[in-house]
């Protein structure tokens, strides 16, 4: 089970950081990426990391803006969220898979967090 948390009201400009914390399995063993989705609009790819914990992978809209991380002692995955826009506002998921490299496609993904909102005011 994979719980987002974090979520909330921001300014442009402003930051904010959200965790996904893992119960029941062991995030060291899983690819884990965040998405997002605004209302009417489909999921898209943010930020994950490859299976293994070394590579990193951004969506170009978020790049240099936004940084995934892992602390395996706590056995969460964080995403840190600098200089946002009002066209990041969104509900914002949690995934882990355990196969495939397709790490920016939604679909692979096995398990999936509750999602936290995140809104930005322009």
């Amino acid at each position: 089970q994979l719980q987002a948390s974090g979520g909330g009201l921001v300014q442009a400009g402003g930051s904010r950081r959200l965790s996904c914390a893992a119960s029941g399995r062991t995030f060291s063993s899983y690819a884990v990426g965040w998405f997002r989705q605004a209302p009417g609009k489909g999921r898209e790819f943010v930020a994950a990391f490859s299976w293994s914990g070394g590579n990193t992978y951004y969506a170009d809209s978020v790049k240099g803006r936004f940084t995934i991380s892992r602390d395996n002692a706590k056995n969460t995955v964080s995403l840190q969220m600098n200089s946002l826009k009002p066209g990041d506002t969104a509900v914002y998921y949690c995934a882990a898979r355990r196969l495939g490299t397709s790490y920016r496609d939604y679909t692979g993904y096995d398990y999936w967090g509750q999602g936290t909102q995140v809104t930005v005011s322009s």
